[in-house]
């Protein structure tokens, strides 16, 4: 993988958490579930960023549903542990279908502790169905030049 400041390619939206008492499992380590629901985070505060709402979604009767998760987990974090959870667009048809990368660093020692990559559907919220990206989803669920030139150069 190529070093765009240590993150996986270029152009990342970056949200920072700090890990909680609350989030450690019997193991004395962050539980792994908790690194899906830290990505689900990561993905609204990068529609915030952009600035969209959770109303926009109701207005325009659409949302992204997850339909499929492959995620690595590669380290473990503690409590009291900071991690930048970086996300982003890595493919959009601009009509239904979308990707969607995360990588999670522990800012302590730059260690790249989980990565995951997340195929997402357009879809209904009035139905349940499939449905095309409205204006905004297209907006969001674009996929920066940057970022699709690096992916080509990976492969």
């Amino acid at each position: 993988m190529s070093d765009y400041d240590g993150w996986d390619l270029p152009r990342p939206y970056v949200h920072r958490l700090t890990v909680k008492d609350s989030d450690i499992d019997e193991f004395g380590h962050a539980n792994n579930a908790r690194y899906l629901e830290w990505a689900d985070d990561a993905a609204w505060t990068h529609w915030w960023s952009r600035g969209f709402t959770r109303e926009a979604c109701q207005e325009a009767d659409r949302g992204i549903a997850i339909i499929r998760t492959e995620a690595d987990y590669l380290g473990h974090v503690r409590a009291g542990d900071e991690l930048d959870c970086a996300v982003w667009i890595s493919q959009s048809d601009g009509r239904l279908r979308a990707q969607r990368r995360y990588q999670f660093k522990r800012t302590s020692d730059g260690q790249t502790v989980f990565r995951a990559l997340t195929n997402v559907v357009c879809f209904q919220l009035s139905t349940g169905r499939p449905a095309r990206m409205t204006e905004i989803f297209k907006q969001h669920y674009f996929v920066y030049p940057e970022v699709e030139a690096a992916l080509l150069t990976e492969n």
